[in-house]
């Protein structure tokens, strides 16, 4: 029996923590430019859908026009993660994308941040964000009474 206690211990402390269930799904966003040091902004966002999921012990984010991005697993409904270095629709430009927040009873809340990078000289661009939110789809078709 204590073999089985500390096995059971050891077990607990030795997993990783991972995210709560809550976070996982695809939920219908909108995206609400905050700021744009941009001139034109190079990206303009509207209502798509963002799918978060757990894959191999990582959080991923995605949606249909901004590449994958990857964090690590957090309790709480937060989320954090990125992408690395990616090139984007506007010629000449790179950037790397990275999103921030949490989802807490089925309803997202996120600021996405593009950092954009002169492909030519490597150097800082400008910078795009947006705040998205929205509700996991599973809510989002439940009838109101």
């Amino acid at each position: 029996m204590r073999t089985l206690l500390v096995f059971v211990v050891v077990a607990a402390i030795a997993s990783p923590a991972l995210a709560d269930d809550n976070v996982v799904g695809t939920f219908e966003v909108k995206f609400d430019e905050m700021a744009s040091g941009c001139t034109p902004p190079p990206v303009a966002l509207a209502r798509q859908k963002l799918k978060i999921e757990i894959k191999k012990n990582s959080l991923v984010v995605n949606t249909d026009v901004i590449p994958e991005m990857v964090g690590v697993p957090a309790k709480g409904g937060k989320i954090n993660a990125k992408t690395k270095l990616v090139g984007t629709t506007v010629v000449g430009l790179s950037a790397t994308y990275s999103v921030a927040g949490h989802v807490e009873d089925g309803v997202v809340s996120l600021v996405l941040v593009a950092d954009y990078v002169n492909q030519a000289t490597k150097k800082p661009y400008c910078t795009q964000s947006w705040n998205v939110s929205g509700l996991r789809e599973d809510i989002a078709e439940k009838p109101t009474k």
